[in-house]
């Protein structure tokens, strides 16, 4: 289902965007695609944002995974955001269940997502940062698949052809050019399970759409965090008796705070939002650029060194961004 003008009323408009940034109901929300352009760079900024966030989380989670059993974390995680954000949304709108039908799917909603994160704590156990970062660069092609399944969105020529450029160079970037690397790579328990993962947070940007009711967009991100961490509590309830919560080092907790905030907080508001205005598969896109922001932290902090094999990868990456980007199929 694509959203339009039909779908969407303008009063729903302002408050998502009301929701955004202190301002916006100063600003018009302009129902013309020619309107558009300014706040849609708006957007894509933010969406730039959110990719460095969640970039951030592959080596904060590689750091702190023995730290806790994954289901454990991922709980502390959603329930730490959860409660960080209920102040806002309470004092904005207003201490209020959502109807049935709402909390349901977000209950339903929050499914893929919790398993995503729950996968990628589990495969670190087991396989190593650049295969989950090969296997990471997929999530835009298969969401493609899942936005044309789920809400008939068509991918152009355009679209596709950056799809496989982008898929390309982001597997450039994580190789470092070498063919024998990709020939070489085996897929072990850990990839199998962050592939099941990969596809599950594709099914959950496509579903966005399907679940959002017009609602202020921070509501939703709310309660879709809150019903993920109940999954996850009941995920963990036979790990929690064995947890010595004083042997756990600070670190962890501290890793776990930032995941909670920057790349479970921040990030989920700026998918949702980012999806509601530009489609699934435009901000599925920007994962192509993840190996480039991981390249440059670990660059800045000594971690790495810039060669010159990375070069024909970001240019094919930032090439893909330009098609898809550019790409008008989707009405907004």
């Amino acid at each position: 289902m694509q959203i339009t003008n039909k779908h969407l009323s303008e009063d729903a408009m302002q408050t998502l965007t009301k929701d955004l940034t202190p301002d916006a109901t100063e600003m018009d929300v302009l129902p013309h695609e020619s309107q558009t352009s300014s706040s849609n760079l708006y957007v894509h900024a933010l969406m730039l944002l959110m990719i460095f966030l969640a970039a951030t989380s592959f080596p904060v989670g590689k750091a702190i995974t023995y730290g806790l059993p994954p289901d454990v974390m991922m709980m502390l995680r959603f329930f730490t955001a959860a409660l960080l954000f209920a102040p806002y949304v309470f004092g904005k709108h207003g201490f209020k269940l959502p109807p049935m039908h709402s909390l349901l799917g977000y209950g339903l909603l929050s499914i893929p997502l919790v398993t995503c994160f729950w996968t990628m704590f589990e495969a670190l156990r087991y396989t190593s940062a650049v295969n989950t970062g090969a296997i990471y660069t997929m999530v835009p092609a298969i969401t493609a698949i899942f936005a044309f399944l789920i809400n008939k969105e068509k991918a152009s020529i355009r679209r596709s052809l950056g799809l496989m450029v982008g898929t390309i160079g982001a597997l450039w970037i994580v190789f470092r050019g070498d063919v024998q690397a990709v020939i070489g790579l085996e897929l072990n328990y850990g990839d199998v399970i962050f592939m099941f993962g990969v596809t599950c947070m594709s099914f959950y940007s496509s579903m966005i759409k399907r679940v959002y009711k017009g609602e202020p967009m921070v509501v939703m991100t709310f309660w879709v965090i809150l019903t993920g961490g109940f999954w996850l509590l009941m995920l963990s309830l036979s790990s929690l008796p064995s947890i010595e919560w004083r042997q756990v080092e600070l670190s962890v907790y501290g890793g776990v705070l930032y995941l909670a905030i920057f790349t479970t907080l921040a990030t989920f508001f700026l998918i949702q939002y980012g999806t509601v205005k530009l489609g699934p598969t435009k901000v599925a896109a920007y994962g192509f650029l993840t190996p480039i922001f991981v390249l440059s932290m670990t660059m800045i902090i000594g971690m790495s060194k810039f060669e010159w094999s990375f070069v024909p990868g970001v240019v094919l990456v930032l090439l893909a961004m330009r098609l898809i980007q550019m790409d008008a199929s989707v009405v907004r």
